[in-house]
């Protein structure tokens, strides 16, 4: 990592009433800022995306499912509690945020949705190690909420279970959206397989940590939250497979960005096993200056000032670039972050 790079280096304005509260009408019908090779940049729609990608292409895209991770209730004292689950580690145990006036000690029981009894274990870090009294995910899916976001105001209702959920969404275990894939529905999928852009999955379970902000002015600094990720001999066959005929490595979404360079830095490795799923806990940081292996374009939404996010499609583009993309995305108007317009990057490398 260059150590010059510096938190204020990614910060932008944005105004409030840009964040967007709601999805867009039809999964398709958000906007899309392209940011060409060269630093040039061209306002489209997304549904346009099939007429930037070529044949040869491969599409990765991250098939977590988002759960119903957020809970509510009580301890035995009466005071109340939320508890946001950030990993299943067990069928009936999690590591979860835990939000009330005095930190639980071991041993606390919390009453959960008027419904259940779970029991906190210990600590590790800022998480709770917490047992439920049956499997973790029929009791968040009988009890639970899907885990909107900070910056989205409202309570999650039924559109936000649809919405906050790609089509393509099947293991079950992030809190936060791949939001990139939020804009693809079954019909662009096809046009895309019917054209000849061959498609692929990772599996990155999304955890609340991508909203926490960076605490430090030298980047050199940070730690990254750890995020589980799993890439199959398949989808490295097919990322192979597309650069041996010329095609490009399209993720979708920056999850699916890490995962990808996560699994090649395992394959490159000197001693790699190359045979087997590329798995594991990920702390990948993506700054400028990194060379990226695999990846050399990006489907993504507009990410938060002085994210780690937007220090990757930083890496990805440049900075300049993706600077004077987002000064042109807040003049044109764009919506920004989970429920958002898009963007197409290809990489300046």
């Amino acid at each position: 990592m260059n150590p010059a790079l510096q938190l204020s280096q990614f910060d932008y304005e944005l105004p409030p009433e840009l964040i967007a509260q709601t999805p867009a009408a039809r999964r398709v019908e958000s906007r899309l800022l392209h940011l060409d090779a060269q630093g040039g940049l061209h306002d489209r729609q997304f549904i346009d995306l099939p007429s930037l990608l070529r044949p040869d292409d491969l599409l990765v895209f991250n098939d977590t499912r988002v759960i119903k991770a957020r809970l509510t209730g009580q301890k035995e004292s009466g005071g109340k509690v939320e508890v946001l689950v950030e990993r299943i580690t067990a069928p009936n145990r999690v590591l979860a945020h835990v939000r009330a006036s005095k930190s639980p000690k071991a041993g606390t029981r919390l009453m959960l949705a008027d419904a259940f009894a779970a029991t906190v274990m210990g600590r590790e870090g800022e998480l709770f190690d917490i047992m439920f009294p049956e499997r973790v995910l029929d009791l968040l899916d009988r009890h639970g909420a899907t885990p909107l976001p900070p910056y989205i105001e409202h309570a999650a209702d039924q559109l936000d279970e649809d919405r906050y959920q790609t089509v393509y969404a099947r293991e079950p275990g992030a809190v936060a959206a791949p939001t990139a894939g939020l804009h693809f529905d079954d019909a662009m999928l096809r046009t895309l397989g019917d054209m000849g852009v061959s498609q692929a999955f990772v599996t990155l379970h999304v955890g609340a940590g991508t909203f926490q902000p960076v605490r430090v002015q030298n980047l050199s600094e940070h730690t990254m939250h750890a995020e589980r990720y799993s890439v199959s001999p398949e989808t490295v066959d097919k990322v192979h497979a597309a650069r041996a005929r010329g095609g490009r490595v399209v993720a979708v979404g920056t999850t699916s960005v890490r995962a990808l360079e996560s699994a090649a830095a395992q394959w490159l490795a000197p001693d790699a096993d190359r045979r087997g799923t590329f798995e594991g806990d990920t702390r990948l940081f993506i700054t400028p200056g990194y060379q990226f292996a695999w990846v050399d374009a990006l489907v993504t939404n507009f990410h938060l000032p002085q994210s780690t996010l937007l220090m990757l499609v930083s890496a990805l583009a440049g900075m300049d670039p993706i600077r004077r993309a987002y000064a042109h995305a807040v003049q044109s108007r764009y919506r920004f972050f989970s429920y958002g317009d898009a963007m197409f990057i290809e990489s300046a490398q």
